[in-house]
């Protein structure tokens, strides 16, 4: 058994060599341009990890990694151009650097280049993993369309469970469909598989609401973003959306103040008044709540407990973290 870091090395190591021919450099140079800016590569990794819950590590999962890996990347490439952002992780977009059409048709083939991979996946588990991986696909497609058609409401207009199934749609199915595919792999049974796909799914979401508790309330050195980054923009948050619901209509009023005329001390007031809704309170209930039944369906796959403890570690890690 390997941990995320031993598996994260060995993914690396093969998914560092470039991914694309080198002409026309300008429609293959920005797809390679994405690869090289780096990130955790959780998702290819729980491929991995999923593959070895069950046996020893196929190059089948290798080639699903890299197929999760190139469609992650396509979908920020394509979301950076909507969001109009000039940074990735701390670099150029993929658009700025080069530019929009650019940027579209790298994102494009990097898709294509995505069902390369999975089609040298072995004929007998190709039809359940491309099923597996195109239902992922299109839920991160309805997650985004539903996330920008909640840019346009108010903030009472968007139910909360309508919000927390754009979050999975948009955020978790991909890590939770990366774990299944390597249990496929791995030659895990279908209730399994099912419990790993639950597992992944509930994570992320959890691992979504610590992010916005981070950025509310999360030390800014540890954290690494300015303290209340989200609170800044207006932007709809599990936050956000609980204080709405539970606070008094003075302080909606307030809050609404707040968000239209950004004074000065938008963020110190805006966490006031969470602080006053106990919202900090809830987030760590609600956090506790989705990483419990994640763990729940972790310990309901039938084998030996040894086998999970990568994931469990990867889990407690991702949900701890102060950064």
């Amino acid at each position: 058994m390997h941990s995320f870091k031993e598996l994260s090395e060995k993914f690396e190591q093969q998914f560092s060599k470039r991914q694309f021919p080198d002409q026309p450099s300008n429609l293959y140079d920005p797809a390679q341009y994405i690869l090289g800016i780096g990130g955790k590569r959780i998702r290819p990794v729980l491929c991995l990890l999923g593959n070895e819950l069950f046996d020893e590590i196929h190059q089948d999962a290798y080639h699903a990694a890299n197929a999760v890996e190139l469609f992650h990347n396509f979908t920020l490439i394509h979301d950076d151009i909507m969001d109009k952002a000039p940074l990735r992780r701390g670099m150029p977009t993929v658009h700025t650097r080069y530019n929009d059409s650019a940027a579209i048709l790298a994102g494009d083939v990097m898709l294509i280049h995505s069902y390369e991979h999975l089609n040298k996946i072995n004929s007998k588990i190709r039809t359940k993993i491309v099923q597996v991986f195109n239902k992922a696909a299109r839920e991160v497609c309805e997650g985004q369309q539903l996330d920008m058609d909640m840019e346009q409401k108010q903030p009472e207009q968007v139910d909360f469970t309508d919000y927390v199934n754009m979050i999975a749609l948009k955020t978790s199915v991909l890590l939770a469909a990366s774990l299944q595919m390597g249990g496929i792999i791995g030659g895990g049974s279908e209730g399994n598989q099912k419990h790993l796909y639950e597992f992944g799914k509930h994570v992320g979401i959890a691992f979504q609401i610590q992010d916005d508790y981070l950025d509310a309330f999360g030390d800014p050195e540890k954290f690494g973003k300015k303290q209340g980054g989200d609170i800044l923009i207006n932007k709809k948050t599990f936050l956000l959306l609980k204080a709405l619901e539970l606070c008094t209509p003075v302080q909606r009023k307030h809050l609404h103040q707040l968000m239209d005329t950004n004074p000065e001390n938008k963020v110190e007031e805006v966490l006031q008044v969470f602080r006053d809704c106990k919202v900090d309170e809830w987030a760590e209930k609600e956090k506790e709540l989705f990483s419990n039944k994640a763990f729940e369906h972790l310990d309901s796959i039938a084998v030996i407990s040894g086998r999970k403890q990568s994931l469990r570690e990867l889990a407690d890690f991702l949900l701890t973290r102060q950064h």
